[in-house]
């Protein structure tokens, strides 16, 4: 190879000499990057921190039960609310806000209510009527309908300007526009005023309405999709659990029979996909003629049905092209890359054998889940009770002339305080759902560094798994005579040592992997700020930034991964490890390019084969074409929900246990390049590898028994 002459390296490092007295991972080895562990403990007491004020303010009740403008629940048993139990808003359209992800709470007037408005009204045509009594019950509490004019009442925001059937749902008030089909006027009114005076067409308020009226669609189809996993959850259970034994058994067969394995792997997949081919091609053979079917996705657009699709001949005709795509890229690189194959194979065959000495490493990728499980759901709840710190903000108003207009105010105390009586006219409104203190004025901030930092303790925890997966896989490849030169407990040693000497590094790596996290979040948050503008600059250039951020992450998850298995081995700190690594794939960049990513190839045509298999089992069972005995499946609103359930469920579980193979073939791929460079196959340098890859390789150990 190229990579042999000096020059060459002299721009990648400097090749591994032979140490005598190296013989594997390193014990004797001390703490690197403790700065950066310090900081991460801090940072920890930090977040811990965050939680606990999170929870001390926070009220997670704000996100189950609904809240009136005055923060006061509907409908709990000994409130004033107890007989009112659905919310009402005054103007549903300003509920599709961004502030309601933030703060559950929609920036409009909000009351509690007896039943939803069941009629189409507006003040104007209602006022001084006998339906005014109806109406009323929409108003705020303590309004005086005598008092003021329509103007003055939709100014001050004590009325909605208009009522629209509504239905409740999730114990809130939600337009039911489909009711009255085009009808958008009662009687002769057709303009209502505004707070400010303007006249505007009740038109514009439906259809307003009827864009908010998506936010109630979007939740029937989420009930739906609940009601489908209520009745199916033990199935799709029982297709995990399969997944997880189909997974168990291909890693088992794969231990004994990797060469075997791996070409049985790769016909079944081209004929998996080969039938996937033939079923879609039966399916739009049998459409053809039927009513209906020959309607193009484009003009049939979106539903949420997606049952429909399937009735459409572009549908299947769609599908069959994707997988004759697959297949043929599938078929072109088996053919190209066939030599390379029997390499990647013995790499398998390798790695089976060190999985086979550490069996336990199979169980590895559960306390992962389990941590990050962990991290998951202290996210979770302390955004939760972020997102719920608010408190209802009063002001005085009404009276311009007051010098109390527009501060902070208290209703339950407000009529006996100094402001009331010097300002007889003004009153204690509710301005806004937030806070005016300083916990308030940081509770986005602090919702960001809750993102940061589960970003950071996520990349640790895997971090952690990575390096103590190499630690125990380079402990095999290094021992000459396997496993009598391994130690007793591989994996729960190469756990130790990276807790004990390796917090720091490992914190290191993942703190420049949240960083880039981080940022492309926050581009993504900027991205659909400016998506309303037409500066098509701008527009250009943060789709080159969230490009760029892209790759970069990409890059530092391949370069992290190869640094940890340095850290693994040698106990360096992670900048010197991560250079180390990279200097070593660049020595050896054609070997890189083609042997590893053949191995991922293999062991992605593996997870294919697995979700494949379960996925048309699920796609048979729950469209009710085999039968499991007396059973069936059960009546669903969409099949295609427990469906795509157990295929995503089946790809975690089944990347779970490859995740371990594709650790320990990395790692002792590196080991493998480690080893050329280190030894000559003498007496006094013999090769570590196996005897199949000394073989593949033209390599022999002279006077030395093959291992």
């Amino acid at each position: 190879m190229g990579g042999d002459r000096p020059h060459y390296y002299g721009k990648h490092g400097t090749p591994q000499k032979y140490d005598p007295t190296f013989k594997g991972p390193i014990y004797n080895r001390g703490c690197t990057d403790v700065i950066c562990c310090v900081l991460f403990f801090l940072a920890i007491v930090g977040y811990v921190a965050v939680g606990l004020i999170a929870w001390t303010h926070g009220d997670p009740r704000k996100v189950i039960y609904p809240t009136d403008s005055r923060g006061e629940f509907c409908g709990q048993k000994g409130t004033k609310n107890a007989n009112k139990p659905f919310l009402f808003y005054f103007n549903i359209v300003k509920c599709a806000s961004p502030l309601v992800l933030l703060e559950f709470q929609c920036p409009t007037p909000q009351i509690c209510v007896e039943k939803c408005p069941d009629r189409y009204l507006t003040l104007l045509n209602a006022r001084n009527t006998p339906e005014f009594a109806y109406y009323k019950q929409f108003c705020v509490p303590d309004f005086q309908s005598d008092k003021k004019s329509v103007a003055e009442v939709l100014r001050d925001g004590q009325c909605p300007a208009v009522l629209i059937p509504s239905k409740p749902l999730a114990q809130r008030c939600f337009p039911a526009i489909h009711a009255h089909k085009g009808v958008i006027m009662v009687g002769n009114a057709t303009t209502y005023e505004d707070g400010h005076g303007s006249r505007k067409n009740i038109t514009e308020l439906v259809e307003g309405a009827k864009q908010a009226n998506g936010i109630l669609e979007a939740r029937q189809l989420a009930m739906r999709i609940f009601e489908d996993y209520t009745v199916s959850w033990y199935w799709i259970v029982i297709g995990l659990v399969i997944a997880m034994a189909l997974s168990l058994l291909f890693i088992i067969l794969l231990r004994f029979l990797a060469g075997i394995m791996v070409w049985v792997m790769i016909v079944m997949v081209i004929l998996v996909l080969g039938y996937g081919i033939f079923h879609c091609y039966m399916e739009y053979a049998r459409l053809r003629g039927e009513a209906g079917s020959d309607i193009s996705l484009v003009d049939l657009g979106f539903q949420t049905d997606f049952r429909v699709y399937l009735h459409l001949r572009q549908t299947w005709m769609a599908f069959m092209i994707i997988l004759s795509i697959l297949e043929v890229i599938i078929i072109l690189l088996l053919i190209f890359l066939r030599k390379r194959i029997l390499i990647a194979i013995a790499l398998i065959k390798e790695a089976s054998r060190a999985v086979g000495y550490v069996m336990c490493s199979m169980l590895y990728p559960l306390v992962t889940f389990f941590l990050l499980c962990l991290c998951i759901a202290y996210w979770a709840s302390t955004a939760v009770f972020l997102s719920t710190s608010n408190e209802a903000v009063y002001k005085i108003l009404d009276d311009p002339s007051c010098s109390f207009t527009g501060k902070t105010c208290n209703p339950e105390t407000f009529f006996n305080s100094t402001e009331s009586r010097s300002c007889p006219k003004a009153s204690c409104q509710f301005a806004f759902y937030g806070g005016e203190s300083g916990y308030h004025r940081a509770l986005l901030g602090l919702q960001i560094f809750n993102v940061f930092m589960f970003f950071w303790l996520a990349n640790f925890v895997l971090a952690l798994g990575q390096v103590t997966l190499a630690g125990a896989f380079a402990s095999y490849y290094w021992a000459l005579r396997k496993p009598d030169d391994m130690p007793a407990f591989p994996l729960f040693s190469a756990f130790g040592r990276a807790l004990r000497y390796h917090t720091g590094s490992l914190a290191f790596g993942s703190l420049i992997l949240a960083i880039v996290q981080i940022i492309r979040v926050i581009l993504e948050y900027l991205d659909q700020r400016l998506k309303a503008a037409e500066n098509k600059f701008a527009k250009f250039l943060m789709t080159c930034l969230k490009c760029c951020f892209w790759c970069l992450e990409k890059f530092i998850k391949f370069l992290n991964r190869n640094a940890y298995i340095m850290i693994a081995i040698y106990g360096t700190n992670f900048c010197t490890s991560a250079r180390n690594a990279f200097f070593l794939l660049m020595r050896n960049i054609i070997r890189v390019a083609v042997l590893d990513k053949v191995t991922d190839f293999l062991f992605l045509l593996g997870k294919l084969l697995i979700v494949g298999s379960v996925g048309i089992l699920a796609f048979f069972f729950f469209t009710h074409r085999i039968r499991i005995v007396q059973d069936t499946a059960p009546p669903l609103n969409y099949y295609w929900v427990p469906i795509l359930t157990v295929i995503v469920g089946s790809y975690l579980i089944a990347h779970g246990f490859f995740s371990v193979y594709g650790m320990c073939v990395d790692t002792l791929f590196l080991c493998f390049l480690e080893d050329l460079e280190r030894n000559d196959g003498s007496v006094e340098r013999p090769y570590f590898m196996s005897s199949t890859l000394k073989k593949l390789l033209n390599k022999t150990n002279k006077k030395q028994v093959e291992s």
